[in-house]
């Protein structure tokens, strides 16, 4: 029975959109496959692993009848990516395998029954439920990701916390070294709602989400959120836990206060970041008389330094920072010059943008 004919390349966009969650390794089998599933014109594809499930749709499907199967993910993208961008592809299913054909290559796939396919079950009702542009919500997550946890043993960092507020939004994300803040005003008012979502969420969402003024639905229950925008239904369980106090951890009253040129500061600690090592990423950072002196070596006794004229009128400090968490941050900004404030050499820095409340970065001293 022959179920989808289309060209190559619309037939890869779904599959492309929904196979970036699926485990190659993984103790259920099926978890390495996608579920297609046609009703008449209307075909649906679905991923999972069980944390978070993705489905799209497209109208290639072939004949009024219904069918559904589930076929490995990875095999059949890579055939796909692999088949001349010309000439239709058709895909059938007969004797519990799935056809794949393209003028004078055919490949045949095992599938496993759709019945096994471990789909996430959605709540009744949702808490809350707002509406954004894509372009707006990418901008958060792209101003915070670079902070989240990675396999942290609080397992609760493993991800950001999204704060609805009426109509303000908040995303921040801490690894216990540094944290991240941003937050956007918009047309809406939504009940407040705190929730963890975890970080392979966030980076499929950043993966899929357009720079457009389309619009994103997101909506929130007890222990799931999910996210409507174009073709795309996203679901994701919630990190349980309670998410470090953020507001309590951004500095307040910094009286040493000065801009510096972001592109410039980048530069110099990319190149001062050369000698350092992956297991020590230390830079020190002296500032006096309107000059910061950046310096970096290693145990093979190497040195780099480099110099930049600021707008430093205090007295003089001499602060060890991680060049990565620095980096992270300054690559991800696009204003011309960032604002930083400084306490003394025990203290956490605090990078904004001027005249902008909207953006805190706050990253931890380091001894050097």
């Amino acid at each position: 029975m022959q179920l989808v004919k289309a060209s190559r390349d619309a037939l890869l966009k779904p599959l492309a959109t929904v196979s970036g969650i699926v485990e190659r390794r993984h103790t259920l089998p099926i978890l390495a496959n996608i579920l297609l599933r046609k009703e008449g014109s209307r075909v649906s594809f679905v991923s999972t692993d069980i944390e978070v499930q993705i489905t799209t749709h497209a109208d290639f499907g072939v004949g009024d009848a219904s069918e559904s199967t589930t076929v490995a993910a990875r095999k059949l993208l890579d055939i796909l990516r692999a088949l001349p961008e010309t000439g239709d592809v058709a895909l059938s299913l007969a004797n519990k395998k799935l056809s794949v054909q393209s003028g004078k290559s055919r490949f045949a796939l095992q599938t496993l029954a759709a019945e096994e396919f471990p789909t996430v079950a959605q709540p009744a009702s949702w808490n809350a439920s707002l509406t954004m542009a894509q372009k707006s919500f990418r901008h958060l997550l792209n101003m915070v990701h670079f902070a989240m946890a990675q396999q942290d043993i609080r397992y609760y960092l493993n991800g950001m916390l999204l704060v609805l507020d009426g109509n303000n939004v908040r995303c921040v994300a801490t690894d216990g070294h540094r944290l991240a803040y941003c937050a956007i005003t918009i047309d809406g008012n939504a009940p407040k709602q705190e929730v963890i979502v975890p970080r392979k969420t966030v980076l499929e969402l950043l993966r899929l989400l357009e720079d457009s003024d389309d619009p994103i639905e997101i909506s929130v229950a007890a222990n799931q959120i999910k996210f409507v925008f174009g073709d795309v239904e996203l679901i994701s369980k919630l990190v349980e836990g309670k998410f470090p106090d953020y507001q309590r951890v951004i500095p307040q009253g910094y009286s040493k206060q000065f801009p510096i040129a972001r592109e410039g500061l980048q530069r110099s600690l990319q190149r001062a970041a050369i000698l350092t090592t992956d297991k020590f990423k230390g830079v020190r950072m002296q500032m006096a008389d309107h000059v910061l002196k950046i310096s970096a070596s290693n145990a093979e006794q190497e040195e780099a330094q480099e110099e930049l004229e600021i707008d430093y009128g205090f007295e003089p400090l001499d602060i060890g920072f991680n060049v990565s968490y620095l980096l992270d941050v300054l690559g991800n900004l696009k204003a011309e010059t960032v604002q930083w404030s400084v306490g003394d050499a025990n203290s956490s820095a605090l990078i904004t943008l001027p005249d902008n409340a909207d953006f805190k970065y706050v990253v931890m001293p380091m001894r050097i």
